[in-house]
C-alpha cells in the first residue's frame, strides 16, 4: 500500500499541472499557424493621399510656363564645296576657266528656347544655334524677333540669346536639386517644327553622366517625349517651374524612345550668369591629369624600390 501511494501523489500531481497550464495557455491544443503582418491600404475617406493620385489636368502649369518658351529657327550660309579639278591648276589653265564662281546655299534649322529674364535673355542649347549666321525667335503670342547671341558654352551646350521686345514673359527657375525619381514633369518644345507641343512623363533618373554628350554631364533623364526641335525647350515641374533645359535624346530611330536628357535649371542658372556677365564661363584649371596606373608606370617612373 505504502508502494502505490507514493506512486499517486506524483500521477495527481502531474494531472492537476497540466489542467492548469492548459486553462492558462489553451492555444497549446491548437495547430501552430504563422501569422504574416500585412499593412492595409487606408480608406479612401481617411484624409490619407494615395499613391499615383494627381489633379485631373496639368493646364494650369502649361498656362504658367508655355509664353516663355519660345522657338528657335536659324539661317545658315553655307558655301558648296567644288568638283575637285577645279582646284587643279593644270585643269584649269587647260580649259581657261578662270576663278570659277562659288556656289551657295543657305540651311535652316529649328530648335527651341526658354526666356529666363524679363529683360530678354533666352536659354538655349549650343547646337540649336552653333555656326547660324541668323537667329530669328518667334514667341508663342505671334510675335518675332531677330536674337543676339551673348554667349556660348559647348561644355554643357548651352547658349543664351537676347532679344528686344517688350513685355516678355519669364519662366520661374526651381531648384534641380530638390528633384526625385517619379516626380511628374512635362516637355515643352516645338517638335519637328510643328508648333509648340506639350509632353508628360517622369523623372527617370537624375545625375546622368558618361553618356559621352558633353564634357560636363549631370543630366536628368526622362520619359516625357523629346524630338528634334525640342532641344533647348523647358522641362518643367507640376507647378509650370523650370527644373531642365531639353538637350538630348536616345534613340535608334531618330524619334523619341522614352529615353530624353535635360541640363538641369541650377547649371543653366549658372552658366546664364556667367555668359551674362563675362560673355564666357570660367572654370578653375589645376593642371592635373588622371592616368590609368599600369605595371609598367611605376617601373618607368622609378617609383618601385630598388631589390635588396
Amino acid at each position: 500500500m505504502r508502494k502505490s501511494s507514493y506512486l499517486i501523489w506524483p500521477i495527481v500531481t502531474g494531472i492537476l499541472a497540466a489542467v492548469l497550464i492548459l486553462q492558462l495557455f489553451p492555444d497549446l491544443l491548437s495547430p501552430q499557424v504563422t501569422t504574416v503582418e500585412i499593412r492595409e491600404a487606408a480608406p479612401a475617406d481617411s484624409g490619407t493621399p494615395h499613391l499615383g493620385s494627381g489633379p485631373v489636368s496639368y493646364s494650369a502649369a502649361v498656362e504658367l510656363a508655355a509664353p516663355a518658351v519660345v522657338n528657335i529657327y536659324t539661317r545658315t550660309l553655307v558655301k558648296q564645296q567644288l568638283n575637285p579639278l577645279f582646284n587643279d591648276p593644270f585643269f584649269r589653265r587647260f580649259f581657261d576657266l578662270g576663278t570659277p564662281p562659288q556656289r551657295e546655299r543657305i540651311e535652316s534649322s529649328l530648335g527651341s528656347g526658354v526666356i529666363l529674364s524679363k529683360q530678354g535673355y533666352i536659354v538655349t542649347n549650343n547646337h540649336v544655334i552653333a555656326g547660324a549666321d541668323s537667329v530669328l525667335v518667334a514667341l508663342r503670342d505671334g510675335r518675332e524677333s531677330q536674337a543676339e547671341v551673348i554667349g556660348t558654352d559647348p561644355e554643357t551646350d548651352l547658349a543664351v540669346l537676347k532679344i528686344n521686345l517688350p513685355d516678355l514673359p519669364s519662366i520661374a527657375l526651381a531648384s534641380s536639386d530638390s528633384l526625385r525619381v517619379g516626380d511628374v514633369v512635362l516637355a515643352i518644345g516645338n517638335p519637328f517644327g510643328v508648333g509648340q507641343t506639350v509632353t508628360m512623363g517622369i523623372i527617370s533618373a537624375t545625375g546622368r553622366n558618361s553618356l559621352g554628350l558633353n564634357t560636363y554631364e549631370d543630366f536628368i533623364q526622362t520619359d516625357a517625349a523629346i524630338n528634334p526641335g525640342n532641344s533647348g525647350g523647358a522641362l518643367i515641374d507640376a507647378y509650370g517651374n523650370l527644373i531642365g533645359i531639353n538637350s538630348a535624346i536616345f534613340s535608334r530611330s531618330g524619334g523619341s524612345q522614352g529615353i530624353g536628357f535635360a541640363i538641369p535649371s541650377n547649371l543653366a542658372r549658372q552658366i546664364l550668369q556667367d555668359l551674362v556677365e563675362n560673355e564666357r564661363v570660367i572654370r578653375g584649371w589645376i593642371g592635373v591629369e588622371i592616368q590609368e596606373l599600369t605595371p609598367a608606370w611605376p617601373r618607368a617612373s622609378a617609383l618601385t624600390k630598388p631589390a635588396a
